[in-house]
């Protein structure tokens, strides 16, 4: 009796930790402009596209892209991303005061994030390899 409920403990366990089985990444694509541009204004804005199919109980979806160079990243938060399956373009806007960024190589790394209110409330979906980019610099 005594096996029988600590492998139910177990059994239980293990499904409230669980990490889904299904690929979700092959739900979403994303595409990154080849250029982002550091404005005057000690920005820089990137943009792309992106296509996914909501998975989240919670319907609540979002893309949060960072960008990385010289070993520096930043990330912009999550903007709230619409899966109806369609492709829907995105753009952000990085405030880059008193950050390292400057004109040339670069890489954006473009994340699919579920808010919800279960454990944990924070669910990657989708986060694809790094996309390079080149920063232009109009200062």
């Amino acid at each position: 009796m005594r096996t029988l409920k600590t492998v139910l403990a177990a059994a239980t366990m293990a499904a409230l930790f669980a990490v889904p089985a299904q690929a979700e990444s092959r739900t979403s694509e994303f595409s990154v402009q080849e250029y982002g541009h550091i404005t005057k204004e000690d920005t820089v804005t990137l943009s792309g596209t992106y296509r996914c199919v909501n998975t989240s109980p919670s319907g609540r979806i979002y893309l949060s892209p960072s960008l990385a160079q010289d070993g520096f990243a930043k990330g912009v938060g999550g903007r709230a991303a619409r899966c109806d399956g369609a492709e829907h373009e995105w753009s952000v806007t990085i405030n880059t005061a008193d950050t390292p960024f400057h004109a040339g190589a670069a890489e954006v790394r473009p994340q699919l994030t579920s808010l919800g209110s279960g454990f944990p409330p924070v669910r990657l979906l989708a986060s694809p390899a790094p996309v390079p980019v080149q920063l232009v610099d109009h200062r």
